[in-house]
C-alpha cells in the first residue's frame, strides 16, 4: 500500500513508535489503495465510506479523555497507565506518547482514506452522475474537515498540516487561524457541492448518520461544522447565519439530543464505546468526575445525571456505602473521586460528533454581542431542559460568555473536550482548579516527535 511520508502510530499498539510515516487505516474494509486510487468503482465506494466512517472511531476515547483532563472535566484513572494522572494533570506532556501521538496519527490515516477515495474519484471510470460526484466529494470534504480540526483542536498554536494529499510533497504546517481558514475553506466548498447533489448520496450512511441521510440534510452538518470554526474565529456574523441553515433547532422543547453519533456494536469487526465503563469501577480503568462539577452545579440541574456517586453494599448490612477512589501520591498529594462519569450506558451507546445542544450554545455565543435578547433566548432553551429557571443575569458581553460557558460546561460534559477548547479560547485557562501541589494546566499538545516541521 501507499504510504504517506508524515508519522503514524499503528493502531495495534497504542504507545510502540514506529516511524515517520503515515500508514493506510483500516484499510477500508477491503478494497486495496492502489484500486481504489486508480479508480473508484460504485462497489468500492460503498466499502470506502464505511471505512472512513469506521475509521473516524479510531482513537476516539483517547483523544476525549486526554482534553476532557485538560479542561478538569474528570480524571481519567488507569492502574496500568500513571500518565493519565501525572503528564495530564501537571501539564508536563511528552511529545513522544499514546496522548500525543495516537490520536494525531488516527486521523491522519482517516484524512489519507479520504484523499484516495478523492483521487479516485477523480479517475473513475464508473458512470456515476454529476450530481452523485458532487455528493462524494460533498461529503468527502465535510468528514475530512472534521478531522483535520480535530487535530488542530489538539495542536492549536502549533499548527497543522492541512495539505497531505502528495505523499512525496507534503503541504507546509500551517498556523492556528490559517489552519482554520483552510478547514472553513473545505467546508465551503463541500457545502457548494452538497448544494448541487441532487436528492441523494450514492452510498448509505450509518444510523448514527440516520438525519443526514441524504445532501440536503447533510448539509446542515456541514454549516453546524463550518459554524463551530466561525465562532471559533470569532466570525460572529457568518456564524449566526450558518447556523439558521444547519440542524439547529433552538424552539422550547426542542430534542436537543438530535444530531450526528459514531455508532459502535459488539457484532463482526466493530468496535465497542471506548467512553464506556462501569459503575464503581476500581482503579484498573475508571472515569472520576472532577469535584467542582458537582459543587459549582446550580440546584435542580438534571443534567448532573451525567455523573453517579460512588456506592458498594456492605456485605455485613446489606446497606449502600459511599464508596469513594482515593489516587494516592505521596509527592503532590491525592486525588478523591466520589462520582463516577456514567453519560454512556453501555459499550454500544453512541457518542455525538456534533448535536443540536452544542448548536444551540454556539447561536447564543454568535448573538451575545449583537443581539443579546437572542442570545439569553438560546440560552434559556437550554436551561429550561435542563430543569433551571430563565437566566436573570447580566446581559453584558462578559457576563453572557461565562453563561454560555457554564452551559457548554454542562451540555457537553465529558463528550468531547470541549470545556478545555472553549476556556482556552476566552483566555481562561487559569480558572480551571489546580487538585494538588505541582499540577497545572497547558494550553496544546506538543508536536509528535517524528513529525518534521
Amino acid at each position: 500500500m501507499k504510504i504517506i511520508k508524515i508519522f503514524l502510530i499503528t493502531i495495534l499498539s497504542s504507545t510502540m513508535l514506529l516511524s515517520c510515516d503515515v500508514e493506510d487505516g483500516k484499510d477500508l474494509n477491503g478494497p486495496s489503495t492502489e484500486s481504489i486510487s486508480s479508480g473508484l468503482s460504485r462497489g468500492e465506494l460503498r466499502e470506502t465510506i464505511g471505512g472512513i466512517l469506521s475509521d473516524m472511531r479510531i482513537q476516539l476515547g483517547t483523544q476525549i479523555d486526554a482534553q476532557s483532563v485538560a479542561g478538569r472535566e474528570y480524571w481519567r484513572v488507569s492502574s496500568s497507565d500513571p500518565r493519565w494522572v501525572a503528564d495530564l494533570l501537571t501539564g508536563t506532556l511528552d511529545n513522544n506518547t499514546f496522548y500525543t501521538t495516537n490520536p494525531y496519527a488516527a486521523r491522519y490515516a482517516t484524512i489519507k482514506n479520504i484523499n484516495l477515495a478523492l483521487e479516485g474519484l477523480a479517475n473513475t471510470t464508473e458512470a456515476f452522475s454529476a450530481e452523485e460526484i458532487a455528493g462524494i466529494r460533498g461529503f468527502a470534504n465535510t468528514i475530512k474537515a472534521h478531522e483535520l480540526l480535530m487535530v488542530l483542536n489538539q495542536q492549536y498554536q502549533n499548527g497543522i498540516r492541512v495539505d497531505v494529499s502528495n505523499p512525496d510533497k507534503l503541504g507546509p504546517f500551517l498556523n492556528y487561524q490559517d489552519s482554520l481558514s483552510a478547514i472553513f475553506s473545505l467546508l465551503t466548498d463541500a457545502a457548494a457541492d452538497l448544494s448541487n447533489a441532487g436528492s441523494e448520496f450514492a452510498f448509505v450512511l450509518p444510523s448514527g448518520f440516520s438525519i443526514t441521510s441524504d445532501p440536503a440534510s447533510f448539509l446542515g452538518f456541514t454549516n453546524g461544522l463550518a459554524a463551530r470554526v466561525e465562532v471559533y474565529r470569532g466570525n460572529y456574523s457568518s456564524a449566526k447565519t450558518l447556523l439558521e441553515n444547519s440542524f439547529m433547532d433552538n424552539n422550547v422543547g426542542a430534542d436537543l439530543q438530535k444530531g450526528v453519533y459514531f455508532s459502535f456494536s459488539l457484532t463482526g469487526a466493530d468496535i465497542a464505546n471506548p467512553l464506556f465503563f462501569g459503575l464503581n469501577a476500581t482503579v484498573a480503568n475508571v472515569r472520576l468526575a472532577h469535584p467542582s462539577f458537582v459543587a459549582d452545579a446550580e440546584a435542580g440541574d438534571t443534567r448532573l445525571g451525567k455523573v453517579v456517586f460512588r456506592e458498594t453494599k456492605n456485605n455485613d448490612t446489606g446497606v449502600l456505602e459511599p464508596n469513594p477512589l482515593v489516587i494516592k501520591d505521596e509527592n503532590i498529594g491525592d486525588l478523591v473521586g466520589e462520582h463516577d462519569v456514567f453519560i454512556y450506558k453501555s459499550n454500544i451507546d453512541p457518542v455525538p460528533v456534533m448535536k443540536n445542544e452544542e448548536l444551540i450554545l454556539l447561536y447564543a455565543e454568535a448573538n451575545h454581542i449583537s443581539d443579546p435578547v437572542a442570545a439569553v433566548a438560546a440560552i434559556d432553551v437550554v436551561r429550561t431542559a435542563a430543569g433551571l429557571p430563565a437566566y436573570t443575569g447580566s446581559t453584558t458581553p462578559t457576563d453572557l460568555v461565562n453563561e454560555i460557558l457554564k452551559q457548554k460546561r454542562y451540555s457537553l460534559f465529558a463528550e468531547g473536550g470541549h470545556r478545555w477548547i472553549d476556556l482556552r479560547r476566552f483566555n481562561k485557562l487559569g480558572e480551571l482548579p489546580i487538585d494538588r501541589t505541582g499540577d497545572g494546566t497547558f494550553e496544546q499538545f506538543p508536536t509528535p516527535a517524528n513529525e518534521n516541521k
